[in-house]
């Protein structure tokens, strides 16, 4: 998901490291909150993909920055990564999605379609797993857990009812 989140901090505009690290927190840190440590090792994978390209400039004040600059190629690859499946894990699964979600806007109209039905196929599944347990008449569900699948089930319902709205927006747009 780093890498996502790094190739669409670089589509308005060419971001040193730190440049990146901050677009991310400021965009994505009710859902995340990568480190440099996180942050620079996924920068150097896709350039070695070739899905960025760095340059060295030199300050006025004489410091060395890299800028680093999404390519072509690196297009396409945040095109694959807002489509590709997310994990079936429900504790990636919502800050992934929600990721995926915000990142929208640079997908196609069908691209999107196609986005919002994958993302709310597995919220609806991961809200009924949700449900099945509270409703097997074998399981004891104690009152603790009972409350906390209850607050998963309202949290899926609004997701689910977020996703759908989105749907609708997309379904209106000529783009």
């Amino acid at each position: 998901m780093i890498e996502l989140m790094i190739l669409f901090s670089l589509l308005k505009r060419d971001l040193t490291m730190y440049g990146v690290h901050k677009f991310v927190l400021d965009n994505f840190s009710p859902f995340t909150q990568p480190s440099f440590g996180a942050i620079k090792p996924a920068l150097v994978r896709l350039e070695k993909g070739g899905f960025i390209t760095s340059r060295k400039l030199m300050s006025d004040g004489g410091k060395l920055s890299v800028f680093y600059s999404v390519t072509r190629s690196g297009l396409e690859e945040l095109k694959r990564l807002l489509t590709e499946d997310l994990s079936v894990n429900p504790l990636q699964f919502l800050s992934n999605a929600r990721v995926k979600l915000c990142c929208g806007a640079f997908l196609d109209k069908e691209e999107r379609e196609k986005m919002f039905f994958n993302i709310k196929t597995l919220a609806m599944e991961h809200k009924t797993k949700a449900e099945n347990i509270i409703n097997d008449e074998y399981n004891t569900v104690s009152f603790y857990q009972r409350i906390v699948l209850d607050n998963i089930i309202c949290e899926y319902n609004n997701f689910i009812n977020l996703v759908e709205g989105f749907e609708k927006e997309n379904a209106g747009n000529s783009k």
